[in-house]
């Protein structure tokens, strides 16, 4: 399942966090990869414990709980803080796949369900940079406006292709879903939206009751905590 959602910040805010990080001093992007990412892996990241990654990584967080689809399509249990990088002068990322599990600094570890990349900078100040993802539907090339993200599983093959004109910064992070396997996830966000759907376009029709109660006994059913 892989997921466009639009506006988790607006392009204004978008544009407020570009303009904090350009001033950041940027490290070897290197430096936090596992081994085999280490070998594909050329770009620049903030530091994970960089005041400045924290402060907007929890102003993230606080946005994709505010953002209905958000939770509707990952279903989180824990978000990973989101961290920082940027591609210019060539620089990209060759094809890889994400740890299974990764560390969260001072706390748990969590299991990487979900991928995730939001766009900080408009895809007409930079040329080349796509987010490019392997699934078993096929190769999906992803270059989203300022503020919007795109939510992916994290098995997925991917690579970022180079940046040749411009600096492309996003924000990239995982997911530990409540729901363990992406199929349940996709069944359960379709029978989500069929309810709302149905909900507004007639509040008072017995099946929406009934599909609520299979929807929540579906997430008894499957999830995980």
């Amino acid at each position: 399942m892989l997921i466009q959602i639009e506006d988790v910040v607006s392009p204004e805010e978008a544009a407020q966090y570009r303009a904090a990080l350009e001033a950041a001093e940027w490290v070897d992007g290197r430096t936090t990869a596992g081994y085999q990412s280490a070998l594909a892996k050329d770009n620049q990241q903030l530091p994970t414990d960089h005041p400045l990654a924290v402060q907007l990584g929890d102003r993230i967080v606080a946005a994709l709980e505010r953002h209905p689809l958000f939770m509707s399509a990952a279903l989180p249990l824990k978000v990973f803080p989101p961290l920082f990088n940027r591609y210019h002068g060539g620089q990209s990322f060759g094809t890889h796949v994400d740890n299974a599990i990764r560390g969260i600094p001072g706390g748990p570890r969590i299991r990487t369900d979900l991928s995730a990349t939001l766009f900080l900078t408009n895809p007409a100040e930079y040329e080349g940079g796509e987010l490019i993802i392997e699934d078993t539907y096929g190769t999906h090339s992803v270059k989203l406006p300022a503020g919007h993200m795109v939510l992916y599983p994290a098995t997925s093959l991917h690579r970022v292709e180079p940046v040749r004109r411009g600096a492309r910064v996003s924000s990239f992070f995982w997911i530990q879903s409540m729901i363990r396997g992406d199929q349940h996830r996709s069944l359960l966000l379709e029978l989500d939206m069929a309810v709302q759907r149905l909900t507004a376009e007639s509040p008072r029709h017995p099946a929406v009751v009934s599909l609520t109660g299979v929807y929540h006994n579906l997430i008894r059913m499957w999830a995980e905590m």
